[in-house]
Order: C-alpha cells, then sequence, then structure tokens
C-alpha cells in the first residue's frame, strides 16, 4: 500500500558505533519510514564506496530482511574532494566518489543522492571554482541518468548555494530529468533571514523539481545540533508549501546527542505531528 507521505531517519541520529543492521532496526522500530544512508568526508565512510560485492549483497539481504529501505543517500563527501577544486587530483577524486556512489546506490536500491550544494569548501570560492564545479557536474549528471539514479541538490550554509533560487540556476542550464533539488528546510530559514524573503516565495522558483525536503530545526546563524521546538524552523509553512508541490518524501536530519533512544522517537512525534495534519488538510481540499 502506498502511503500518504513517507518520513526518512538520517543515519547520523545514531551513534556510528552502531552497525547499518542495528540502524535500519532502529529506525523501523522507532517508526520511520527509511533510512538516509550517509556518505561524508570521513574514511569510515568513503569506505563503503570500495564495499565488496559480497560486502554490498549482505547490506542488500538485511535491507530485504527488515523491511525498510535505503532509500536516499546524503553524499557530502565532496566537501572534502569537491567538485570545483582548484587542485586537478582532487577533482579526480570528486567523479570517482561520484561514479562509485552510484553503484552502491544501484546495488541498495537508493532513488535519490542528494549533493551538497559546494563548488569547494575548505578552498576560497572564485570564478574558476565556479566553472570547474559546472564542468564537473554535467560529467556526475550524465553518469547518473546512464545509472538511472536522481542527484539533487542540498541548499547549504554557504552562500554558494543557499537558496532554491541559487540552486535552480544550474537545474536549469543542465536540463536533466536527473538534476533535482532535495533543500534544507532548515537552511532555507537562515537564508531567508539574512536575504529577507520568504520561504514559500523561494521554493516556488523550484517548483516541479523539489523531489524530497529536509526537515531540520535551525536558530540564526546556528546549522546544526538545535533540537526539534527549540529553534526559528516553521515546520508547518514549509512542508505545506512543499505538499502544494507535490513532495511526499521527508526526512528528519538531526544529530547524535547522546540519548538517540529518546532523541529518535521524538523526531518521530515532533515531525509527524506536522505531516499528518497537512496530509489531513490538503487531501481533504482535493
Amino acid at each position: 500500500m502506498i502511503k500518504d507521505y513517507t518520513l526518512g531517519l538520517y543515519e547520523k541520529s545514531m551513534p556510528h558505533s552502531m552497525t547499518l543492521r542495528e540502524k535500519l532496526v532502529k529506525t523501523k522500530d522507532h517508526g520511520f519510514d527509511f533510512l538516509e544512508v550517509s556518505i561524508d568526508e570521513t574514511d569510515e565512510k568513503l569506505a563503503r564506496l570500495n564495499w565488496s560485492t559480497q560486502q554490498r549483497k549482505e547490506v542488500k539481504n538485511v535491507i530485504l530482511d527488515i523491511g525498510i529501505p535505503v532509500s536516499n543517500m546524503c553524499l557530502s563527501g565532496h566537501r572534502k574532494y569537491p567538485l570545483g577544486s582548484h587542485d586537478e587530483s582532487t577533482r579526480r577524486r570528486s567523479l570517482e566518489i561520484m561514479e562509485h556512489a552510484l553503484g552502491l546506490a544501484c546495488d541498495w536500491d537508493i532513488k535519490i543522492i542528494q549533493l551538497a550544494g559546494y563548488d569547494v569548501y575548505y578552498e576560497q570560492s572564485d570564478e574558476q571554482t565556479e566553472a570547474l564545479f559546472s564542468e564537473n557536474l554535467i560529467k556526475c549528471v550524465e553518469m547518473a541518468s546512464k545509472a538511472g539514479v536522481i542527484l539533487a541538490f542540498e541548499t547549504m550554509e554557504t552562500p554558494f548555494m543557499d537558496t532554491v533560487e541559487k540552486a535552480m540556476r544550474y537545474v536549469s542550464d543542465i536540463k536533466s530529468p536527473f538534476l533535482q533539488l532535495y533543500p534544507d528546510l532548515g537552511n532555507l530559514t537562515n537564508a531567508a533571514m539574512l536575504y529577507k524573503h520568504c520561504i514559500p516565495d523561494d521554493m516556488e522558483a523550484g517548483r516541479g523539481h523539489i523531489v524530497a525536503l529536509h526537515l531540520k530545526e535551525t536558530l540564526p546563524g546556528k546549522y546544526r545540533d538545535v533540537p526539534y521546538g527549540e529553534g526559528h524552523t516553521d515546520f508547518e509553512e514549509g512542508i505545506r508549501t512543499a505538499w502544494r508541490m507535490e513532495v511526499r518524501q521527508f526526512t528528519g536530519e538531526f544529530w547524535d546527542t547522546g540519548d538517540f533512544e529518546t532523541q529518535v522517537p521524538r523526531a518521530n512525534t515532533f515531525l509527524r505531528s506536522f505531516l499528518d495534519k497537512i496530509a489531513k488538510e490538503e487531501l481533504f481540499c482535493t
């Protein structure tokens, strides 16, 4: 049976010491619909991209056994190895990461790879890094189209791509069904305060291209580790705006703070209070 919406759980909401099997079990136990796996810039997470066929099959069997899909991948490894780096060897590595991430996505039936919207992160951004980013992004999208996996930009905390409007410049230029948007509502909230615009107007710039929404709590100038309900993110407004754009996939993005057994179910209850309300109201209206 197809659900009205799906709510996923970000892998880093649980201790890194847990195995993927344990994380999948907890995802199911605490009422989430899927796990969003993380491939960040750490050697431990990047090593997953080189796992053997047998290792990948073992995880796939666990996914089927537990009955919780790994629908999305948050690929932030490009922070360390960015597509727009001044260094040629770093750019080559960034494309290797993309190729291997797509291979892993195919093996685990991952439908969306969320791309961090950075040309560079630890380097100084300039016209050259932006041009190199654009050049290599085209190569990434070509690889994604062959794999049948959607790449979708996350709006970030830096000026390069902190709004939907900025991300849409690349989506509009490339014009591929395999390059879309996966905004972060918390990051959009801080950007809206910075630029003095409203979030629904910014999200409207991405109509028809937003495939999912990260639900994260933030405070002015603070982009992580803010407990749900203690920040300024307007979840009802953001979710309702996305819903009216036919977005039905959402992910709770937060980090383990040492008490995940309390934190994770609390997040589920908090987020579903908005999602269930909006789903009922919007479906009733139609």
